[in-house]
């Protein structure tokens, strides 16, 4: 029994088995190509599948099964990643495909990708000296596109689900300590690093979130600041503004007395060299950036910050590993875990725990003493002997 609707047809194979065929019009020859899948289900599930399929054809988003693996995530890329996730993650997967996944297997057919063939890409990459890391970020990049793959019912399992990712090698933390900090803002006192260092350790905000920000997300009379976007730089020097990591990273921060006292001394210096230069100032205008306006390139940020650490001979530490002082120093001091993943912009607190674990066996004796000062507990030298 055949059910048609023009362009495609369902066949009764079995009891619960349903085959579709759907037209693909001509190839290049003339000849006309057919998409054959096989549903196991009810009737109602087989058109339900015949008019997704119909649908993806119309919409150009119909990956062909006798596809190479290349062609799918090119496809993946262009018509999933680029319109939905942030120009820096795009780029950046598709710089692993480019780079990595095409040349070893773009040319794979996709229904004939197995688990050995990305169990031996997996090895090749970390044999060339790739990073655990870098390895585990191709292999999740992959099986978010084969995950595609599997819902459109080209695959019928996810590949990358039988392989065992490479394991975490985690490097011990570097922050800086209090008399490093304090010797850094010394040094960059007159500069116009110094507002920048000022508000990364004070808040711990993201470098992309540090440059993105604009007079109306700071508050200094409520002394807070509001998070809500950050920068970035493309290749060929093009600059995005793109919305928060999570939602979690859509937040506001309080800011300290002395951070409200350098921000508006840095608010009027700005507004100066405006005056000066006949440029009207508005809150539009970002806190941090050149003389004419334009955003200062990220780059220049953290390449002053490592010229300024081996000029003191200090260990290398990233421009990012003060976001990590921050929130270690404020763990250290005791405050709520909660509070400083609010800060950071963590999507769970567990995120939060999990990177400063190293903090957290200290907090633990600091409750546990102090929890015999919460009750008032008096500890007095007594021998107790057995009567």
């Amino acid at each position: 029994m055949k059910r048609r609707n023009g362009r495609g047809c369902i066949v009764k194979r079995y009891q619960s088995s349903y085959s579709i065929k759907v037209s693909l019009g001509k190839d290049n020859a003339g000849k006309y190509k057919y998409l054959w899948q096989t549903v196991k289900g009810s009737k109602t599930d087989a058109q339900k599948r015949l008019t997704e399929l119909l649908n993806q054809i119309d919409n150009g988003t119909l990956a062909h099964p006798k596809g190479t693996v290349g062609e799918f995530i090119e496809q993946w890329l262009r018509d999933y990643a680029k319109p939905n996730l942030s120009p820096t993650t795009y780029l950046g997967y598709k710089n692993i495909y480019s780079s990595g996944i095409a040349p070893a297997l773009g040319n794979m057919p996709l229904k004939d990708l197995r688990p050995d063939h990305i169990q031996e890409y997996m090895r090749a990459k970390l044999s060339t000296g790739a990073s655990n890391t870098t390895v585990r970020h191709h292999l999740t990049f992959l099986h978010s596109v084969l995950e595609k793959a599997v819902k459109w019912q080209l695959l019928t399992r996810n590949p990358v689900d039988a392989i065992n990712m490479p394991k975490i090698v985690k490097h011990e933390m570097k922050i800086l300590d209090r008399q490093q900090a304090e010797r850094i803002f010394m040094e960059v006192k007159n500069t116009l690093y110094y507002p920048i260092y000022k508000v990364a350790l004070y808040t711990g905000i993201r470098q992309s979130e540090l440059l993105a920000l604009q007079w109306k997300d700071v508050d200094l009379d409520m002394a807070e600041l509001s998070i809500s976007k950050g920068s970035h730089r493309l290749a060929g020097g093009k600059y995005v503004i793109t919305p928060p990591k999570t939602a979690k990273s859509k937040r506001k921060i309080a800011l300290s007395p002395d951070t409200c006292i350098v921000l508006r001394q840095h608010l009027n210096n700005q507004k100066d060299q405006c005056s000066k230069l006949g440029v009207e100032f508005t809150n539009d205008r970002l806190l941090f950036c050149e003389f004419d306006g334009k955003p200062i390139k990220p780059n220049t940020v953290s390449q002053y910050w490592i010229r300024l650490l081996k000029r003191l001979n200090y260990p290398s530490i990233r421009f990012h590993d003060i976001r990590h002082t921050m929130a270690s120093w404020m763990l250290i001091q005791g405050v709520n875990p909660k509070i400083v993943q609010e800060r950071l912009g963590h999507a769970s607190i567990s995120t939060t725990l999990d990177i400063y674990s190293h903090v957290t066996p200290g907090m633990q004796r600091q409750a546990a003493d102090g929890f015999d000062k919460l009750l008032n507990v008096r500890h007095e030298n007594k021998v107790f002997e057995n009567n």
